[in-house]
């Protein structure tokens, strides 16, 4: 086991945002944690982080206990990518160096350069690494944000709604790259996500979140349509279609 969250529990000024989350992941599985805007799936990520600090639970990376943890263990061990990433004045190498910031202890090395110059390659950002950061399109920031947390050789990584704002081949360039890192470096990543078609496509684990706590999970055979109706109150039908399950609304949204 690679990843256990035991009865996460998180509450902001006495009301509770989640509750008794309970998890876990193996290496080279991807999970999405599902549903509507907030029920908490932003706060599960940032204590999985330890950015929040859980009421209770515990949450272990390997033998390591992230609530007892330095920032610095913690960020040798997740990888975190937020939904939005401040675009300041750096290039695009000098950001993803940043990453490597948890392994260095007093300059920069050979080794520290290599890894960053592989990530540039792995994410196909060799025309952009010298580019400022504060010029690039969405697409381009967020590959940069991936590029930096992969270098910091985490075992997990986290993703807050990594194609959000994304057009559709930059969607699917992101979720390709994560499936790879994910399958050829032993780790494994959690994802939050809106789209369900796109988390069943690229997602083997799922966590369906209703009004904080945890409705649904499992593999692809929780993602029905009984499940998503209850947790997004819209009737679908959940379809086989060209070798993946797709999730199609019957009717219309009404006010």
């Amino acid at each position: 086991m690679i990843l256990d969250v035991d009865g996460v529990a998180f509450t902001y000024r006495s009301a509770p945002v989640i509750q008794d989350v309970t998890f876990d992941l193996r290496p080279k599985q991807i999970l999405a944690i599902l549903g509507p805007n907030g029920v908490g799936k932003t706060t599960l990520l940032k204590c999985m982080n330890a950015i929040l600090r859980p009421k209770t639970g515990s949450i272990m990376v390997e033998e390591l206990d992230l609530l007892t943890a330095d920032r610095m263990e913690i960020a040798r061990r997740m990888g975190y990518v937020p939904q939005r990433s401040e675009a300041g004045r750096l290039t695009a190498f000098d950001a993803i160096l940043l990453g490597r910031r948890p392994h260095i202890r007093w300059d920069v090395t050979e080794a520290d350069l290599r890894i960053v110059e592989a990530a540039i390659r792995m994410l196909r950002l060799e025309e952009l690494a010298l580019r400022y950061i504060d010029e690039m399109s969405g697409g381009e920031l967020q590959k940069v944000s991936i590029a930096r947390a992969l270098v910091q050789e985490p075992r997990v990584l986290l993703l807050d709604e990594p194609t959000s704002s994304l057009d559709l081949r930059n969607q699917i360039d992101i979720l390709e790259i994560v499936r790879s890192v994910v399958a050829g470096h032993d780790v494994a990543a959690v994802m939050t996500m809106h789209d369900l078609n796109m988390a069943l496509r690229y997602a083997d684990r799922f966590i369906f979140l209703k009004g904080g706590t945890i409705c649904a999970a499992g593999g692809s055979e929780v993602v029905t349509a009984e499940t998503i109706e209850t947790v997004y109150g819209v009737p679908v039908t959940v379809e086989q279609y060209n070798g993946f399950q797709v999730v199609v609304p019957l009717t219309p949204i009404r006010d």
